[in-house]
């Protein structure tokens, strides 16, 4: 059976390089150029003292006085936007990501001549790490206060609000923060261990004290540092990164008493109960779910191969949804073909999203007997690894320029891109150029509100991009869609790395010819039926029913009251944090709250014991039932 699906796989690829050719810039694009421009935007984005290799020459030192108020060395680091606050969370899940990419595709960057550039943007990061964890249960995760800064237009060279420095300590813990900044030291760890081991074990040594730290003391790190509340909440809780931290300590280390944390937290801690296509600096569980995926298909897993493939399942979902065969939970697209999750800052998980499935389908390659073939098994059909590649390659070319618009959202690339960047450094003239101090009130008033382009280029920054429609504004104030962040574009480097260095080398040399009625994700809802049980995947304990109530015509139309139950049939666990999707709701809806990730059962119904059910309503026109799902839980 194995050698037909080769077989046939092989005749798929022949039929389509006949079509499409093998040129690794397919799409008329220069992914090596792409690159480079992405990884010159850290540059831009340093804060500090700025080195003698600088190449982004229109910045100049700054911040150096970071933590002195605290009596610690905080100078360094990266903004994480077009503002001048160092967000310890964004910039650890930034780390990670570049990580990420080089070590799965550094001899790719290497043959673009990037990979020097890509560890030495790394390396800014966790030099600041280091500094910020001067104690084994202390950790520094704000310089600057979101507010003060934001009533503020200043270069960072001007700053002139406050650079207070906020931590987290056993006393206010923030399992989330520490987890996350574990994962991008543990990562980076592996950036450096050949050429830099004692930097590669210090960096280690830092990742054990942080995920112990994590562990011990646990909970949000917005309730210990509320000023990130409002510009980095941590939505998701602190499950995921500890998983995360977990993961990345196991892939460090091959230590077994990570991979057994994650093997015996799946549960408590949602690995296994999520299933999410949304992946970012908030919420890592598709992220953990890929590289528990990656331990069970290298013959990693060991004793603990039963608790991976309940990870792994969910990684599939992840993929699906975003390829178009997951059914109810498929990632919505624009017209022109970008998945859409929301307005502001979407890029943010496409790019994201593009990582993930490129390295999945390259891990579903080199599955062991699969000879290249790896298909995912989706609801929808199918998920080849050169499909999921090609749609990757979709999504790069819309940011790139191949979007309805035919704007590049990466800027300085191509022709048309946007000018005005939301950035106070980049829309006031040069530090160098023009030493003058410039004024909170001055650099509202006189730069801000300026009609031309910014004075400075950006380059390499991924804007917020379009809505849904696939429409965008260049404008300065614009902020959900012309400011740029470094999670935006860290993801995008190994991405570009790989199509950079594709020629010959895979199925994802192959683009698939357009399909009818491409851009619709979602599946055509079942059948009408007045009673719709829906069981979740076998590792599971939920099950939802649905049952037509009442029925009555109003205003020429029918319409139907639904009653939705919920069910835990686990014999002994609780499940506690229940994430709801919904789908395909065309009425209103009782009995949930609506959430950054779905909807949730009401503040007064935090759990559901062994046995126990949760009921809501919602009406619509009769005969169309919403398709609902579990997105997300905890079994505890």
């Amino acid at each position: 059976m194995a050698k037909n699906v080769n077989v046939m796989a092989l005749l798929g690829l022949l039929a389509l390089a006949a079509v499409l050719g093998m040129a690794s810039g397919a799409g008329g694009h220069d992914y090596a150029l792409a690159l480079k421009k992405s990884i010159l935007y850290f540059e831009a984005q340093r804060s500090g003292v700025l080195p003698p290799n600088q190449r982004v020459t229109w910045r100049e030192n700054s911040g150096l006085f970071d933590g002195k108020a605290n009596g610690v060395n905080l100078v360094g680091g990266y903004y994480d936007a077009g503002d001048n606050v160092k967000f310890g969370l964004p910039m650890a899940f930034t780390v990670t990501m570049m990580s990420w990419g080089i070590l799965e595709y550094g001899k790719q960057m290497a043959s673009a001549g990037e990979l020097r550039n890509a560890m030495d943007a790394v390396k800014w990061g966790t030099d600041y790490f280091m500094k910020a964890h001067p104690e084994p249960d202390v950790l520094y995760g704000e310089v600057g206060d979101g507010d003060t800064d934001h009533s503020c237009w200043q270069r960072p060279e001007d700053m002139s609000t406050s650079r207070q420095a906020f931590r987290i300590d056993p006393q206010n813990p923030g399992s989330d923060l520490a987890g996350e900044t574990a994962a991008a030291m543990a990562a980076a760890s592996l950036v450096f261990r050949s050429a830099y081991p004692g930097y590669a074990n210090l960096l280690l040594e830092h990742a054990k004290q942080l995920f112990a730290f994590a562990d011990k003391y646990r909970g949000k790190y917005d309730a210990s540092i509320p000023v990130a509340r409002n510009y980095y909440g941590s939505f998701s809780g602190y499950g995921d990164e500890l998983l995360w931290a977990a993961a990345w300590l196991y892939e460090a280390t091959e230590e077994g008493c990570y991979l057994e944390y994650l093997a015996r937290n799946g549960d408590a801690l949602g690995g296994t109960g999520w299933s999410i296509n949304q992946f970012g600096w908030d919420v890592k569980y598709p992220g953990v779910q890929v590289l528990a995926a990656k331990f069970l298909l290298q013959g990693r897993a060991g004793a603990h191969a039963a608790a991976l493939r309940r990870y792994a399942q969910n990684a599939e979902f992840f993929v699906c949804s975003c390829v178009g065969k997951g059914g109810p939970g498929n990632v919505p697209r624009t017209p022109g073909g970008m998945m859409y999750h929301q307005r502001w800052n979407n890029l943010q998980f496409v790019t994201s999203a593009s990582f993930l499935l490129t390295v999945y389908a390259d891990y579903a390659t080199k599955l062991p007997g699969s000879g290249g073939g790896g298909a995912v098994r989706c609801p929808g059909g199918a998920a080849r690894p050169y499909e999921i590649l090609a749609f990757v390659r979709s999504q790069v070319n819309y940011i790139l320029g191949d979007n309805p618009r035919g704007t590049s959202y990466m800027v300085g690339y191509g022709g048309n891109f946007p000018r005005q960047v939301h950035h106070r450094g980049a829309s006031i003239v040069s530090f160098r150029k023009n030493p003058s101090f410039v004024s909170c009130q001055e650099g509202y008033a006189s730069w801000y509100p300026r009609q031309a382009g910014n004075p400075n280029v950006l380059e390499g920054a991924v804007v917020g991009g379009p809505d849904e429609y696939d429409d965008f504004a260049d404008e300065r104030n614009n902020y959900q869609q012309t400011e740029a962040a470094t999670y935006n574009t860290a993801p995008l480097l190994g991405v570009l790395a790989r199509l950079a260095g594709a020629c010959g080398t895979g199925f994802e040399e192959y683009q698939l010819p357009p399909v009818a009625d491409a851009n619709r994700t979602s599946s055509p809802p079942p059948p009408a039926s007045r009673r719709r049980r829906h069981k979740m995947p076998s590792s599971s304990p939920i099950e939802i029913e649905q049952n037509v109530t009442r029925t009555w015509a109003a205003r020429g139309a029918t319409y139907s009251r639904y009653a939705v139950t919920v069910t835990n049939r686990s014999s002994r666990k609780t499940v506690r944090e229940l994430h709801l999707g919904v789908a395909e709701l065309r009425g209103r809806l009782w009995g949930l709250d609506e959430a950054r990730y779905g909807y949730v059962p009401p503040k007064w119904r935090q759990a559901l014991r062994p046995g126990e059910s949760l009921r809501f309503v919602y009406v619509q026109p009769a005969g169309t039932p919403a398709n609902v799902w579990v997105t997300g839980y905890k079994l505890v």
